[in-house]
């Protein structure tokens, strides 16, 4: 009787998944604050260059017992983030060119934007399920995410979107074809930085930001000391109102997941009603299958939509559809890897 127990109990584990990949997902945030906490820390700017570290010198540089400065150095070893030879650890290609303050495509704003903002709002996620609100500000009593922030938390959220749409918009432009129009208009452009980093690959290349005009105005600082200003320039106003003309190519960066289908539809018939004849939208977002089973990435942006405003992350098919209901021809959809994309869906008038 004890062999068949043990044997039907084999039997059963046989039959079981592995726990490892649930217990990967369940402790994934544990990952994420080992990052936030370094960052805090300064860690990566301090060891910039190359200059490594022993634990002995981080306990003492940062006022830390030798204990938690081993811990979260080994932690940043095994995650990718620290190397460890010779007794000392020092910044991975991946940290050294993301990670150190100064650096062109530094990252860290978007971490501490991550840290201080929104990983307090996905914690009441649940909140935001039953509700259907936001959870990082409160719409009964402002009347937009920025209205009465914090200027502190302001500057993060700038300085975070900044710095993956600089590395977005890298991708963007090798991935799609804009050699063959002249101006370009950044509707909800933010900082500017698909503009800079267009206009870098594109030398013929003119944009327009076209933004609230508080936005605008951080976009012409960035813009000047990117030496652009001939090039690029910024505008203020609502694209719910209005959109400058003589451009023949529209961008709509990580703006429509902001929204709900009416607004959305509504600015694209805007759009198209600005554009010339031959001219394009591009609209570049982490894209839902159209099966709506992932991927993964641009899932859980659209729960971060949640949390944050009023829209979600659509389809290609929902784009499709919207573009072609506009007056958009010859659509198309062009994937490609980046931080804030996968892909951009292009629609063209007739």
């Amino acid at each position: 009787m004890e062999t068949k127990i043990r044997a039907r109990r084999t039997a059963i584990a046989a039959e079981l998944p592995s726990a490892v990949p649930l217990m990967a997902l369940s402790t994934g945030f544990w990952a994420f604050k080992t990052l936030a906490a370094a960052h805090e820390l300064d860690l990566f700017s301090r060891l910039a260059g190359g200059a490594g570290t022993t634990v002995a010198e981080l306990a003492g540089a940062l006022g830390l017992h030798q204990r938690p400065a081993e811990m979260l150095l080994t932690g940043c070893a095994a995650l990718g983030l620290l190397e460890k030879t010779g007794g000392r650890y020092r910044n991975t290609p991946l940290s050294e060119a993301y990670l150190v303050k100064g650096k062109p495509y530094y990252f860290g704003g978007f971490v501490q934007m991550l840290d201080k903002r929104l990983y307090p709002g996905w914690g009441r996620l649940t909140e935001a399920l039953r509700t259907n609100r936001p959870t990082t500000w409160d719409p009964a009593a402002q009347s937009s995410i920025f209205d009465g922030e914090d200027p502190m938390m302001l500057a993060l959220f700038w300085e975070a979107m900044h710095s993956i749409s600089t590395m977005t918009a890298r991708k963007l432009g090798e991935a799609v074809d804009l050699s063959h129009f002249r101006r370009l208009l950044d509707i909800g452009g933010g900082s500017g930085a698909y503009d800079i980093e267009l206009c870098k690959q594109y030398g013929v290349l003119r944009a327009t930001v076209f933004d609230l005009p508080h936005v605008a105005a951080i976009a012409a600082g960035k813009i000047a000391e990117a030496g652009l200003t001939d090039r690029i320039e910024t505008a203020g106003g609502s694209f719910f109102e209005q959109l400058p003309k003589d451009h023949d190519v529209h961008l709509l960066s990580m703006i429509l997941h902001d929204w709900d289908d009416a607004k959305n539809r509504a600015l694209l018939r805007r759009s198209f009603e600005a554009l010339p004849s031959g001219g394009a939208v591009v609209i570049s977002e982490l894209l839902v299958n159209d099966e709506k089973t992932g991927p993964a990435p641009a899932a859980l942006m659209s729960l971060n939509m949640l949390i944050e405003t009023e829209g979600r992350n659509y389809t290609p098919a929902e784009y499709s559809a919207w573009l072609e209901e506009a007056g958009f021809r010859h659509i198309e959809t062009v994937w490609f890897e980046a931080p804030a994309a996968n892909g951009v869906v292009i629609g063209r008038k007739p």
